[in-house]
C-alpha cells in the first residue's frame, strides 16, 4: 500500500509493489491443532530428497533404479522411504507390472504435478537472488570475523 501511495518503505524502492503478507494467506492459518497447511507441505517437500524425487519424476515416470541413478547421493533405503512418503501424501503413484522380476514404475500424480508451479517459482527466486545471498553471507561473516560458518 505504501508503494501505491508513493512513499518508500525501509529497504524497498518506491516503485516496488509490496509483497503479500504471508500470514494473511489461508495457507498459513492455524487449524486449531497447532498446525497449518504450509507446515504439512513443508514437512513433505522441505527435505532434500522429496524435492529431488519430484523434480526427477516431472518429465516422465521412472523405474526405481533409474530414479536412484538420477539423484546423486541418495541411498536405496532413503529413496524407498521417500517414495513411500510421497505416495502416502498422494504426490506419487506406484505401478507394479506383473513381469519376472516385477517392474515397478513411479510417476507424479496430478497433485504431484501441480506442485511444480510453486517449486518453479521458488527456483526462479533462488536463481535471481543467489548472488545477493552469497554477498550477504560474506558481509555478515566479515563483520562477525568468521569465514563461512
Amino acid at each position: 500500500m505504501n508503494a501505491i501511495l508513493g512513499t518508500a518503505v525501509a529497504g524497498r524502492p518506491e516503485n516496488e509493489a509490496p509483497a503479500p503478507l504471508l500470514q494473511a494467506s489461508p495457507g498459513f492459518a492455524e487449524d486449531g491443532k497447532g498446525g497449518c497447511p504450509i507446515r504439512d507441505v513443508l514437512d513433505r517437500v522441505g527435505d532434500t530428497w522429496s524435492l529431488l524425487v519430484i523434480i526427477s519424476l516431472q518429465p516422465a515416470p521412472m523405474r526405481f533404479n533409474a530414479l536412484r541413478r538420477s539423484i546423486e547421493g541418495i541411498s536405496q533405503r532413503m529413496l524407498t522411504v521417500t517414495l513411500r512418503s510421497l505416495e502416502r501424501d498422494g504426490l506419487v503413484s506406484r505401478t507394479v507390472r506383473p513381469t519376472t522380476p516385477p517392474e515397478v514404475e513411479y510417476a507424479l500424480t496430478a497433485l504431484g504435478r501441480s506442485i511444480a508451479v510453486p517449486i518453479g517459482a521458488l527456483g526462479d527466486w533462488a536463481a535471481q537472488n543467489r548472488g545477493q545471498l552469497a554477498s550477504a553471507r560474506a558481509a555478515f561473516d566479515a563483520a562477525a570475523g568468521t569465514a563461512g560458518a
